[in-house]
């Protein structure tokens, strides 16, 4: 396997996310930073990784204006414990979105809100 190959493998420029997006990471930090809109991670249950699955991304969930609410490394944790909280604050500044109450089988979308079927 060549280098530069090997080396987008463990340290990749971009990660994808659920709604389809390909997200930039930010390594000026470790762990690295994936700054992703919320509803690009709907259906997603863990933490994306890199380094062959040893290293999570601390992810900076933003709002639909990219502003951050939430910084996190445990995804799971995040739609148990403090989703809920987080979804009653932007449906009241974003009543447009779309803000499931089960956002692990929910669609994730770019969007406004996800296409219809």
């Amino acid at each position: 396997c060549p280098l530069p190959q090997r080396l987008e493998e463990l340290a990749p420029h971009h990660l994808s996310v659920p709604s389809g997006s390909s997200i930039r990471l930010d390594y000026s930090e470790q762990p690295p930073i994936l700054a992703v809109r919320l509803q690009e991670l709907f259906g997603l249950a863990e933490t994306p990784r890199i380094a062959g699955g040893r290293q999570v991304v601390k992810l900076h969930l933003l709002s639909p204006a990219r502003r951050p609410v939430q910084v996190t490394q445990d995804l799971a944790n995040f739609w148990r414990s403090t989703y809920a909280e987080v979804k009653k604050d932007l449906k009241g500044r974003y009543p447009k979105h779309y803000w499931p109450d089960d956002p692990l089988v929910a669609e994730a979308t770019a969007r406004i809100k996800p296409r219809k079927a």
